[in-house]
């Protein structure tokens, strides 16, 4: 079963959160709707900026762990190399 790392946002150079799922459409519609309880609901995380598609949840697992010790700065660095904008890439995973 393959993974997702991803990283949502309250808005552009806004508080982040770093996460993993399986489900990538599932997890953030959660996310978009207030469904997940505590530091996503709490902060208003709900755009989707950034994702990795793994082949095995277990290197999407040990990718999420890697970035969320990272410096902001690099987390932001990465965002805006796929992610120029900070749109929303929810429709775009949909679309997929």
């Amino acid at each position: 079963m393959g993974g997702y790392v991803y990283i949502m946002a309250s808005k552009k150079n806004g508080t982040l959160y770093v996460g993993v799922t399986n489900n990538i459409i599932r997890r953030s519609t959660e996310h978009r709707e207030g469904k997940v309880a505590g530091f996503t609901k709490k902060h208003r995380v709900k755009l989707l900026v950034y994702y990795e598609c793994y082949d095995r949840i277990e290197d999407a697992i040990q990718r999420e762990k890697c970035v969320k010790e990272w410096q902001r700065e690099w987390k932001l660095k990465l965002i805006e190399g796929m992610n120029p904008e900070w749109r929303d890439l929810y429709e775009d995973v949909v679309k997929q």
